[in-house]
């Protein structure tokens, strides 16, 4: 005997389709979100998706802050000519303090010079000082704590 509910309405989490894994969906959505992407299209197995973020008329904001980047110069103040970028020497996970008890290695506002350490990267069960290899004042944190980074990768904006 099969039983059929009326009026079921799914759980934002629950999936209508068997066959369409919203997971994967979810997942393009905070790829979108971390790489600041304004277009994404996936085809995969005859299944295809294709998502679009904002609209014509809308300018674009910058990403919110989390609480300890709030004082951050306004995105405009911060020209390309007057910055450059730090960025992840490797693959891994992204610290900003030796442990989460203990305070950042650098804010916004912080001067920092080639043998400043601002973060810590997580490799292979290694952590790795990143040193700033640069002199200049911390514009901008690019990266939320605890989150993957690549190769290259920008993680601080200093001026």
């Amino acid at each position: 005997m099969a039983v059929t509910r009326r009026n079921h309405k799914p759980d934002e989490d629950e999936n209508p389709d068997p066959g369409l894994d919203i997971s994967k969906i979810k997942d393009c959505i905070k790829l979108m979100d971390e790489h600041e992407l304004t277009g994404f299209e996936l085809e995969q197995q005859g299944f295809k998706v294709k998502l679009k973020r904002g609209g014509v008329a809308a300018p674009a904001l910058p990403p919110a802050a989390p609480a300890d980047t709030a004082q951050e110069p306004a995105a405009e103040a911060i020209t390309a000519e007057t910055t450059e970028e730090i960025t992840a020497p490797m693959v891994g996970t992204f610290y900003k303090a030796s442990s989460p008890d203990s305070d950042a290695f650098v804010k916004v506002g912080d001067a920092v010079d080639e043998d400043t350490t601002v973060c810590i990267i997580e490799a292979m069960k290694v952590m790795n000082e990143i040193k700033a290899e640069k002199s200049g004042v911390i514009q901008r944190i690019l990266i939320d704590d605890a989150s993957s980074v690549q190769f290259g990768q920008g993680l601080f904006i200093i001026a």
